[in-house]
């Protein structure tokens, strides 16, 4: 193996940051680069299974809600210095344990932004050092603009200072960073879009079991889960008064759905609704479902996409989260899939969104969904030519 890279990243409240994250662990180690990957949030059993060299589980903050006002630590109380001051000195033993050629930082400076204490820290050893590392921000596709009409130049500020590039893991003959972050074009020269992170194409099929799951059901999923509950529930209520009842119903509420939602769900099913936490064949379920519906993360849109699967998507779209609904409008717009926005959700109009959706063909649209092995490749060839401007002469920037 010739290079390595230190990943950053810390998902507060789903895990659609971690799977991309995993999925560009999973190319940069086909392309060679030893990876010891970060991760801030609760632990996750598929840490487990990933290709990077290296895991180090910080001691866990996630949001207390979907506020995301409040961070609290792995037993529910609010962070304190103390745990600052730990989880401070274990990234920068990583970073120093590591010595990477590359230090790629999920999200930050566009997101994370409570989480300066500890990567202000990072960023200084890394420009400190020498060689220095490459600094690579990785940001999906859509940006949530923050409260504070100060902060969107504070970013822009923040790139041009310490990051070498943004690699922003979207399409934008879709949406063009510009339409979530106005102030795109001042950092043009420091973008490298790299195309959607979506799962790799399994060889062959999964092996059907004796009943196979997902055909011809109905199969409701909520990502991680954590802000899934009212979706699973009016799912359940409009199975119940009468909606495609001759079909199975199978609802995946996700690993992060609180224990007592779970159970409160699994005691009110009617018949022929199956209630799941998780199932790792979910992408396989969509492409042979009557229809799903869901959220619209950034990873379930790409498992419809790839799937091409009747759908009906209901936005998480609290506070001042718009990264669902934007993506989620533009592929409505497009003919691909049904949207329901979360405020009008109802029995009445899931069910009239439903049958929309089962007889409406969805269009099909083209998107770059290259992006994981992209990303992995630019970061190689980064660290292997001495020309630090390697990424945007490549022309893969466009």
């Amino acid at each position: 193996m010739t290079g390595s890279v230190l990943l950053y990243v810390q998902h507060l409240l789903g895990i659609g940051h971690m799977r991309r994250s995993l999925r560009i662990v999973e190319a940069l180690a086909r392309e060679g680069i030893r990876v010891t990957l970060i991760s801030g949030g609760e632990p996750l059993s598929s840490l487990a299974c990933t290709s990077a060299e290296r895991v180090i589980q910080l001691p866990p903050i996630r949001a207390l809600d979907a506020g995301f006002k409040v961070l609290v630590d792995g037993t529910g109380r609010p962070i304190d210095d103390e745990l600052r001051t730990i989880r401070c000195s274990a990234l920068l033993a990583a970073f120093a344990d590591a010595q990477p050629d590359a230090v790629v930082i999920e999200a930050f400076p566009f997101g994370r932004r409570a989480f300066r204490f500890e990567l202000d820290g990072l960023i200084e050893a890394a420009r400190a050092r020498l060689p220095r590392p490459l600094i690579l921000c990785s940001l999906r596709d859509v940006v949530v603009l923050p409260s504070d009409p100060r902060r969107p130049k504070e970013i822009v500020d923040r790139v041009r200072n310490d990051f070498d590039f943004v690699l922003v893991h979207g399409d934008p003959a879709f949406i063009a960073l510009e339409e979530s972050f106005p102030l795109a074009s001042e950092i043009s020269d420091r973008l490298i879009y790299t195309g959607y992170v979506a799962k790799a194409p399994e060889a062959g099929h999964a092996a059907a079991s004796e009943e196979t799951a997902g055909a011809d059901e109905v199969v409701v999923s909520v990502g991680g889960g954590a802000v899934g509950g009212a979706l699973l529930s009016t799912a359940i209520e409009t199975r119940r008064q009468g909606c495609l009842a001759n079909r199975r119903w199978r609802l995946l509420a996700g690993p992060n759905l609180p224990e007592p939602e779970f159970a409160v769900l699994a005691a009110s099913l009617p018949e022929g609704v199956i209630l799941e936490q998780y199932r790792p064949d979910f992408p396989q379920m969509l492409a042979r479902c009557r229809v799903s519906v869901s959220q619209a993360g950034y990873n379930t849109v790409l498992d419809i996409l790839a799937a091409r699967a009747a759908a009906v998507v209901v936005p998480f779209a609290s506070g001042r989260e718009t990264e669902q609904s934007l993506r989620a409008e533009r592929l409505a717009a497009r003919g691909v899939l049904e949207l329901l926005p979360e405020n009008q959700l109802s029995p009445d109009r899931l069910a009239s969104a439903m049958n929309r959706a089962m007889f409406a063909r969805p269009a099909t649209i083209a998107i770059d969904t290259g992006g994981a092995r992209r990303s992995a490749r630019l970061i190689a060839d980064m660290i292997r030519s001495p020309d630090r401007e390697f990424g945007v002469r490549s022309g893969l920037s466009v």
